[in-house]
């Protein structure tokens, strides 16, 4: 596109300086020899009244050397012969033309002008009375006739050079202008190609050029921004096999010994390293923006209660005590249902994994006009680093954790205007708070089951109000 527009440029530029060079050139050659000739013209005239005065050669000689075409022998005087016996013809000055042309215009007494060696003359009919004519001849060499035109002709060329090479460099910047973009913008998109995802255009260039930058870059953004979903999408499923990996994991340890018990419990071990090579395999640093629950929500009571019921079980085999209060009634709030299992799971299997057999622990659920509050509580040693803990990823160092469950947690409270947080709970253990926001959200059941008035504080007054609005932890990670 570039050479094209220089092609172009440089072929419309020839024709405009060839159109209009051409026919000045033409113009500036003829307005010289007009100026030579009139200049002859001037001076056949400065002779004349001489010749109507007197015919006599010494008059004649001494007007004609007056005159600057007399001093460079350049005009010559022709007087006829006045009859046989009368004065003779006179010739003053060195004459060039031919008796022809000289008798042509005597015959038809008109100016004209005549070639001869090395330039032109012009002959000037003069009358002189009974029918005579005198002619007077001036010489105009070629060189006179060319003055100027030669150094006119040059400085035309030197414009119209000057012309095609600064309309070639105007379109060779254009096309630069063009083409750049063009070449930054199918590069970027070979790169993002071949997989790097930090390709990015300028955007910049002509208006079209710079809005197929922009919807590039906003293109670019949504394919690392869908990768980086489906990333945390594969971490998150492959962190909710956790929670039956767990239950096999203890049931298997209950088989006893054997051969088929300590296949079973290497075959549980091996399933539990490979789910955890997948998540760090997928997991992404970037945050997954979680879209808001349906405008139903769902009835958090009952999820409790479901999850409970699953892992209760569990809890017995392990002789752990188990509390849950504040499910007695619907308490609604708007996170997806499976969501907020997934979450669930993920505190209660931590609860599991990182405390000894027979540790106690305990769900809430309290009912608030703005917030709903989850606690999980347990009573085992708790988490020595909270904000380390709550740091998307970081596993703290423990066997057997992903660093992810917190992070589900997180964005489950997150998509409400809510948070999580880590504290010391009243069984002397950790104690994780969900706070799950209902600004601006109105369940169904509104109006029913307890309330929390103003912003409460959680269990044993521990913990804070919530945040202003805007206020955000840091990722979450697994306890």
């Amino acid at each position: 596109m570039r050479w094209a527009l220089v092609k172009v440029s440089l072929a419309v530029t020839v024709m405009v300086v060839v159109a209009f060079a051409v026919p000045l050139g033409l113009v500036i050659k003829e307005m010289a020899r007009d100026r030579a000739f009139t200049n002859a013209e001037r001076q056949a005239a400065a002779i004349g009244p001489t010749l109507s005065i007197t015919t006599d050669r010494a008059e004649l000689e001494r007007a004609v050397a007056s005159t600057q075409a007399g001093a460079d022998g350049r005009m010559a005087v022709h007087v006829p012969a006045a009859g046989e016996k009368q004065a003779a013809a006179v010739e003053i000055g060195t004459r060039r033309a031919g008796p022809a042309d000289l008798e042509t215009v005597r015959r038809a007494p008109r100016a004209a002008m005549a070639e001869v060696a090395g330039g032109s003359v012009l002959l000037q009919p003069t009358a002189l009375g009974a029918g005579r004519i005198a002619i007077v001849e001036i010489y105009v060499p070629q060189d006179e006739v060319t003055n100027g035109v030669t150094t006119a002709w040059l400085v035309l060329a030197g414009v119209g050079v000057a012309l095609i090479i600064g309309s070639v460099a105007v379109a060779d910047r254009l096309g630069v202008r063009m083409v750049e973009p063009a070449r930054r913008l199918a590069g970027a998109a070979h790169a993002l190609g071949e997989g790097k995802l930090g390709a990015r255009v300028p955007e910049e260039g002509p208006a079209e050029l710079h809005s197929a930058a922009v919807a590039f870059n906003s293109m670019a953004d949504q394919v690392v921004q869908l990768l980086a979903n489906e990333r945390e999408l594969a971490a998150d499923l492959s962190h909710r096999l956790r929670t039956p990996l767990t239950v096999l994991r203890l049931n298997a340890a209950s088989l006893g010994e054997g051969p088929a018990a300590d296949q079973t419990r290497s075959a549980v071990a091996q399933l539990e390293r490979e789910v955890d090579t997948i998540i760090r395999t997928a997991r992404e640093s970037k945050p997954q923006t979680v879209a808001a629950g349906p405008a139903g929500g769902c009835d958090i009571s009952e999820v409790v209660r479901e999850r409970m019921d699953f892992w209760s079980a569990l809890a017995e085999d392990e002789d752990r005590t188990v509390r849950v209060a504040g499910i007695g009634r619907p308490v609604r709030a708007p996170v997806v249902r499976t969501e907020l299992a997934a979450a669930l799971d993920a505190l209660l299997g931590n609860v599991f994994r990182h405390t000894p057999e027979g540790t106690a622990f305990s769900v809430d659920v309290h009912n608030g006009e703005d917030a709903v509050i989850v606690l999980v509580s347990d009573a085992g040693s708790g988490i020595a680093d909270p904000e380390a803990a709550l740091t998307r990823g970081n596993s703290g160092a423990r066997e057997g954790s992903t660093g992810l469950g917190l992070d589900i947690v997180r964005r489950v409270a997150e998509s409400t205007g809510g948070d999580v947080r880590i504290g010391r709970s009243v069984l002397g253990g950790t104690e994780i708070r969900i706070w799950i926001g209902l600004d601006g959200w109105r369940s169904p059941d509104e109006g029913r089951g307890h309330r929390l008035r103003g912003r409460g504080r959680g269990r044993g007054g521990r913990w804070p109000g919530r945040p202003g609005r805007g206020t955000r932890t840091s990722e979450g990670a697994e306890a």
